[in-house]
């Protein structure tokens, strides 16, 4: 049994929004990510993805794109994306996938799940600079980072009462909390605090020749965005690639 990861699979098939747009590597990627996800997955593991899962506004709109991550190998413990505006609450998601008798999805969110001998959690995370974010309308950049920083911080408590053999803890973000110049300190502070050093993200695209980990105060922090690894989910454990 093998964990993997690959975030933003950006799913559209109830929602007109051609990714191709954003690049040649996204031609046809829904089907690439089929058939590549079922060349390396097994019904026996377990997939994270963190963040933009779909383009869905609503739970209505994301039925078909929950209907294709149900019918791919694995379990599936998937994060909150910025673009992921179907999501509910906790309760109303997995009230969501009940309804349609999905199996194989879980959420990352507030919690943490033991996956052999390791333990994930994450959350979404943040830009608090304003040149790093595109968004319609003002937005409390500290107010949000510093809500971001306590779902960490409650999602690897619940980390740590599941650790009964010092298993390995590994954090999954949507936003890089380190990327270029940027350092969100608030949360690299309590990853940390918390002795975390090995992270992972998605978020980033088009940005082919960059370096698939880097490395910042002991922690390392590595690109899993879908078209990064074109469409491959990588293999976390056994081993790493």
């Amino acid at each position: 049994m093998s964990l993997f990861a690959i975030a933003d699979l950006h799913l559209s098939l109830l929602v007109d929004k051609p990714m191709d747009v954003f690049g040649v590597r996204w031609t046809d990627y829904m089907e690439k990510i089929k058939n590549r996800w079922c060349a390396v997955v097994t019904d026996d593991d377990t997939v994270i993805v963190p963040g933009d899962i779909s383009w869905a506004i609503d739970y209505n709109e994301a039925k078909l794109d929950f209907e294709f991550i149900e019918k791919l190998p694995g379990k599936k413990l998937i994060g909150k994306g910025n673009h992921d505006y179907w999501w509910g609450t906790m309760s109303k998601n997995k009230a969501f996938c009940n309804e349609l008798g999905l199996k194989t999805i879980d959420f990352l969110y507030n919690n943490a799940y033991k996956v052999e001998n390791y333990i994930v959690c994450g959350t979404r995370g943040w830009y608090v600079d304003e040149k790093l974010q595109n968004t319609s309308n003002d937005v409390e950049y500290q107010k949000i980072v510093n809500r971001e920083a306590q779902r960490l911080k409650m999602s690897l408590d619940e980390a740590k009462k599941l650790q009964e053999n010092d298993e390995k803890i590994l954090v999954f973000f949507h936003f890089p909390p380190v990327f270029n110049n940027f350092v969100c300190d608030e949360i690299v502070n309590i990853l940390l605090e918390y002795g975390i050093t090995q992270c992972y993200f998605g978020h980033i695209h088009g940005s082919y020749n960059i370096p698939k980990t880097i490395e910042y105060n002991g922690i390392s922090f590595t690109l899993v965005s879908a078209d990064y690894l074109n469409f491959v989910p990588m293999i976390l454990m056994p081993y790493e690639y």
